[in-house]
């Protein structure tokens, strides 16, 4: 006898070159670019070449793609390499069950999404064992069969030819039960079906969130999304994380359906839908249906509600989620760059003051190199108020180790500690002392780290945090990047998103804006060292071994004799080091070694020494880039050359300026509606923006009150780390909520200070209209979620 099963049919994995090319003419078609540049890159790239690299010193390999088109390809690369992965475990899987037609390979080959992939594979997929595999056992897949192609077929009838007790099938209701199931399954499972109803529910469908009954003390926070509806298309990132993290904490239930208006209709769209694409015409659900029709009819409201509303609802929510986490990663590392290339105070004598009432002041002096020179602690607060002692041994630091910068953290008791410093400069005025509030996010984090403990081994852990903050004003980027990314505190939902995909964003950030500075490789840390371009952990240490032995680098070839720092590192790292006062002026440049015999041609042509072109523009001038190019070194590289020449070891961060809090402001019981103050950005989100002001509690610049003109994206007009100066619009002090504009002609709303703003509706009216609601300034709805992110 003949096994009626097919034999499995072998696959053969496609050639790796024919999906080298796929992918590349897919990422030239996404990114605009020409199908040469995306093959070099990924050359480059898996050659171990890294982003700044690349973007830097091989600009005439890549024709020219900038860092930001670099990060995403390299990130579109990896989608794509595992869903050329996927696509072939999936086409062997089906293989290995005999089921690989021709039509199907096709549709597999042709998959353009994960997505896609995994509609085409859900036939096949290994699952539990289902209803309508139970009913396939007992052999009802003909009377499915036939009830669905056979227009004349009766079910009863039909029914009774299947009733078997032995196989489950006890009566014609049991019979027409499991060919339901199996219907409902085989409808569920065609793609096509499937991306017709996605597309619908995509176009159409609303997300719903209402609160749970008996939830609605316990989620006060969440009172806004309590009976709350807005189109899936148009719900922000930060509203669907919020309404997440409602329903995590067991307050607020998720659906997504389409407007009340269409699931009511009879019959359902999506019921429709799934009848009409199985051959069913509007009969079925009419009065004068068949016993047939009805039956079918029935199959398809099944399919709907038991098979398929539940999978879109997860489906959307799942995708909302995955949109709204790649949209808060992308608003942290916006934020963390910023707050990286904050501008630096430079190589000037910082004091870092870390704030405290009862443990008392810590205090840390750092010399223009960043050392340590002396800490103290000091009371001069609650409960022993050592007021002048304090001031003594402030006085006596200051004057001791020449300091020109305090630098104040911004955690308890900031505005007294500041007001302290204030009266020592009022007291003795000779001293010129200039003093600076920042923030001492993740300082606390860094004091009791493994590496703050090799870098102080005999520093107690509360005095690690004054020498950071002193060191971040000092030179932010060299400092912060010695602390986990997520624990600086610039995003919004941080702890809510994907940490791996947020932590290798805010790596590719640090990266990028530690070798867009460039690193002086004989004075930064082995933490800093770790993300210049091509360098490791172990290369790291062994460099700052080799200079503590040695001494200080004298020139970039003296790199390569650093154990393990091999041709491969010097190209990647070379040009990212800087040596200054080496025995070559270009070690300080940003001009990569390889290109020295390029400055050799341009010394040659002038007649001039090295020493004198750097810096001297009237020197270069008149010299046009395309003399001095050759087969390796195009005009691009040239030209950088040149501007490097004119102005050598640019910083590209903005110049340092101190910003001074409003005196008699220290808390939000100072503030009064209609105040002009001047503020620092400690953190921008995509409808707003927060503005330390001094007084304990940041304020909230709505996005329609950033700017007189319309704001598509906050960080067009602010970035963290960035002064300016606010109106007070609102003070809720019961809430601790503080709604401010940079829109200094803004009138305040016609209400007190302290009269308890509404909120919530604003977005539900919005809702209902079709449009996504653009909340006042003062809508504190919008301020309330802000202050329970920054808390």
């Amino acid at each position: 006898m003949t096994d009626p099963t097919p034999a499995p049919q072998e696959y053969t994995p496609r050639d790796a070159q024919v999906i080298h090319q796929r992918i590349v003419q897919q990422l030239a078609t996404e990114l605009g670019v020409q199908p040469r540049q995306v093959s070099v890159t990924m050359e480059l790239i898996d050659g171990g070449a890294t982003v700044p690299f690349i973007a830097r010193y091989r600009k005439e390999v890549t024709g020219g793609l900038d860092d930001t088109v670099l990060r995403q390809l390299e990130v579109r690369l990896l989608y794509l390499q595992e869903l050329e992965a996927r696509r072939d475990v999936i086409a062997s899987s089906i293989a290995q069950q005999g089921k690989l037609s021709a039509s199907l390979a096709k549709e597999v080959e042709q998959a353009d999404s994960k997505q896609r992939l995994e509609d085409l594979y859900a036939p096949y997929k290994p699952k539990r064992r289902t209803r309508a595999q139970i009913a396939r056992e007992a052999g009802l897949q003909p009377l499915a069969d036939t009830l669905l192609g056979d227009p004349d077929a009766d079910p009863k009838v039909l029914a009774a030819q299947y009733v078997d007790a032995d196989k489950g099938v006890a009566t014609e209701k049991a019979a027409l039960d499991g060919a339901r199931d199996i219907l409902a399954e085989q409808f569920a499972e065609d793609a096509d079906l499937v991306a017709r109803l996605r597309a619908l529910i995509a176009q159409k469908g609303q997300l719903y969130a209402k609160v749970i009954e008996g939830k609605e003390s316990e989620g006060a926070n969440f009172r806004d999304w309590f009976d709350f509806s807005e189109p899936l298309r148009s719900v922000p990132s930060h509203r669907m994380l919020a309404m997440l993290r409602g329903r995590q904490q067991g307050v607020l239930d998720l659906r997504v359906a389409l407007p009340e208006a269409e699931e009511a209709l009879v019959p359902h769209p999506c019921i429709r839908i799934v009848a009409e694409h199985n051959g069913l015409d509007d009969g079925v659900f009419g009065p004068h249906a068949t016993p047939r029709q009805q039956w079918l009819a029935d199959v398809s409201r099944w399919a709907w509600r038991v098979k398929l509303a539940m999978h879109f609802e997860m489906e959307f929510i799942s995708q909302l989620r995955e949109q709204a986490e790649t949209e808060a990663i992308r608003v942290f590392a916006a934020n963390l760059k910023d707050l990286l290339l904050a501008p630096p105070a430079g190589t000037k004598a910082v004091m870092g003051l870390d704030p405290g009432i009862r443990t008392g002041v810590k205090v840390a002096a750092i010399d223009t190199t960043g050392k340590v020179v002396e800490t103290a602690t000091i009371y001069p607060f609650e409960p022993r108020r050592d007021v002048n002692g304090s001031l003594q041994t402030l006085a006596r630091i200051v004057r001791q180790h020449k300091i020109e910068l305090v630098a104040i953290g911004n955690g308890t008791a900031s505005r007294e500690t500041e007001r302290l410093v204030a009266r020592l400069c009022e007291l003795q005025p000779d001293l010129d002392l200039a003093r600076m509030v920042i923030s001492e996010a993740g300082a606390s984090v860094y004091s009791a780290s493994e590496l703050a403990a090799k870098e102080f081994p005999d520093l107690d852990v509360s005095l690690r945090g004054a020498v950071s903050i002193a060191r971040r004003l000092q030179d932010p980027l060299a400092e912060l990047v010695k602390i986990e990314p997520k624990a600086i505190g610039v995003g919004q939902y941080q702890h809510d998103v994907n940490q791996r995909e947020l932590g290798r964003s805010l790596d590719a950030v640090v990266e990028d804006c530690v070798n867009a500075v460039g690193v002086d490789v004989n004075t930064a840390s082995p933490a800093l060292l770790t993300h210049v371009s091509g360098l490791n952990a172990t290369l790291a240490r062994n460099i700052v071994q080799y200079r503590d032995s040695k001494g200080a680098f004298r020139s970039r070839k003296q790199l390569m004799e650093v154990p393990r720092f091999g041709e491969k590192a010097f190209e990647q790292a070379a040009g990212f080091l800087r040596i200054s006062g080496g025995d070559n002026p270009l070690d300080a440049s940003s001009v990569h070694p390889e290109a020295y015999p390029v400055v050799e041609k341009i010394l040659a042509r002038i007649q001039a020494d090295v020493k004198a072109v750097m810096g001297n523009q009237a020197a270069l001038k008149g010299l046009s880039p395309s003399e001095f190019t050759d087969e390796r070194f195009g005009v691009p590289t040239v030209t950088d050359i040149l501007a490097e020449l004119e102005k050598p070891g640019r910083d590209p961060r903005p110049e340092f300026k101190t910003v001074k809090f409003e005196d008699g402001i220290e808390s939000i019981d100072d503030l009064k509606v209609g105040l002009i103050l001047e503020g620092v950005v400690t953190n921008v989100a995509n409808f707003g923006a927060f503005v330390d002001i001094g007084v304990h509690q940041d304020g909230l610049v709505h996005i329609s009150a950033l700017s007189e003109r319309f704001v598509k994206d906050p960080r067009d007009v602010v970035r963290t780390g960035q002064s300016v100066k606010v109106k007070v619009l609102e003070v809720d002090k019961a809430r601790k909520r503080i709604a401010l504009t940079m829109r200094l002609s803004d009138d305040a709303p016609a209400r007190t200070a302290d009269t308890k703003p509404s909120g919530g509706s604003r977005q539900n009216r919005g809702a209902a209209t079709g449009r996504a609601a653009q909340p006042a300034p003062q809508d504190n709805a919008m301020a309330a979620a802000f202050a329970k992110l920054k808390r």
